[in-house]
């Protein structure tokens, strides 16, 4: 019975939610009478719509676009530590073991090696588009104490006792990217609180901080990028990463700024963000409460070369890319097609899928790991390109919905 109502529970918030917006055909253009005849051809009724594209669909290795440029290297070591993951599955245990002993020296040899191994997919939109939007993100370094100061008082939360997170996939395979978060009021479960809500409490809740940090700013576009250093008074640092969300989606500051007339769609990166805030600190906490996601965050250990992935490997600077799991399996090789920031200076090379993010969503759409500190910022803070996305796959493999 448990079981049944959970089920209708979901169902109907998923319908609620779908329900939500509504879109409608073009009009068909067809005669109302039909002249010269004598009966009326049937018009197809105007809320016929084609189905969904396939959002892979099978690719030549001439399609990758700038493929024999590349040197798949540094890709190549960022494909064996998702092999960790990966090569649990029999799809993938061929491969992960044949990359231990790939030719890493020689760039045409090691590219040689990729197309003995795998068939790429090219990724597509759901109304048949090919292209979508690849941004940036990175590790921000922040100024911060383990205790509050005036210097510091911003604080940085780990997961609160009463969030309640629901993992529906033992039960609901199809549901597997969904998890219920919220927090018990009598007996019922309810959403869990705002950033605006949270705001309201941290005088009681501040004593559960892991760390406090100077600038209120730089604290929100952590929480975005999911992960961060934390620069202490004696010279040493701490790394925070991604622990669990308060269960609200996440809404883009910059677009409310441009909504609100305050910046111009250019102006909207994170460094024009910056700019507006620092002008105008009567309105910071209106302009950060927009966005209704919290991230809470745990402490990792420092050592190592980057700030733990979705997938629980570390990052690897310029090769990591994060994804829409729905679309793309987490771990894979993908091809990637863009430019760099703010140009149009050709940027190709073979990224691994290893993160996720609350903005990325959709089957084109990617978000280029940059690495750590100022210099990643600037560039993962300017990143706003077209791409397009093309998948590696294991030889043989076929989905379900990919074109026969």
């Amino acid at each position: 019975m448990k079981r049944i109502l959970i089920y209708l529970l979901i169902t109907g918030l998923v319908f609620a939610l779908t329900n939500c917006t509504t879109t409608s055909a073009p009009p068909i253009n067809a005669p109302q009478r039909c002249a010269a005849m004598p009966t009326c051809v049937a018009s197809p009724p105007s809320d016929v719509s084609l189905p969904p594209a396939p959002p892979m669909q099978a690719a030549q290795w001439d399609d990758l676009t700038g493929w024999e440029t590349d040197d798949p290297a540094p890709a190549l070591a960022a494909f064996l530590d998702s092999c960790r993951v990966l090569a649990k599955q029999a799809l993938w245990q061929p491969a992960c073991v044949a990359a231990r002993t790939a030719d890493a020296q020689s760039p045409s040899a090691l590219r040689a090696w990729f197309k003995t191994q795998f068939q790429p997919w090219m990724m597509v939109n759901a109304d048949g588009s090919r292209t979508g939007m690849i941004t940036g993100y990175f590790e921000p370094v922040l100024q911060g104490s383990r205790t509050p100061s005036r210097q510091n008082p911003y604080p940085v939360y780990g997961p609160p006792d009463d969030l309640i997170t629901v993992d529906l996939s033992e039960l609901y395979p199809e549901l597997k990217h969904l998890r219920l978060r919220g927090r018990l009021e009598g007996k019922k479960i309810v959403p869990y609180y705002a950033r605006s809500e949270w705001r309201q409490q941290e005088s009681k809740r501040s004593q559960k901080a892991i760390a406090w940090v100077s600038n209120a700013v730089d604290l929100f576009f952590m929480q975005v990028q999911g992960s961060g250093q934390v620069a202490l008074g004696d010279g040493s640092r701490i790394r925070l990463g991604y622990a669990d969300q308060n269960g609200h989606p996440y809404r883009s500051i910059g677009r409310w700024l441009i909504d609100q007339g305050a910046i111009t769609p250019e102006q909207a990166s994170m460094q024009g963000i910056k700019e507006w805030a620092k002008m105008n600190p009567q309105r910071l906490e209106e302009l950060l409460n927009q966005n209704p996601s919290m991230v809470f965050f745990h402490e990792l250990p420092l050592a190592g070369k980057g700030p733990l992935g979705a997938l629980g490997i570390p990052l690897t600077p310029e090769r990591s890319l994060a994804v829409d799991p729905r679309y793309i399996p987490l771990g894979v090789p993908v091809w990637l097609a863009t430019t760099r920031p703010n140009s149009d200076q050709a940027l190709t090379r073979l990224m691994l899928a290893q993160d996720t993010g609350g903005a990325i969503r959709g089957a084109v759409r990617g978000d280029f790991y940059w690495g750590s500190g100022t210099d990643a910022g600037n560039l993962a803070g300017k990143m706003r390109q077209t791409g397009r996305l093309w998948v590696l796959m294991p030889k043989g493999y076929a989905p379900d919905d990919a074109p026969k």
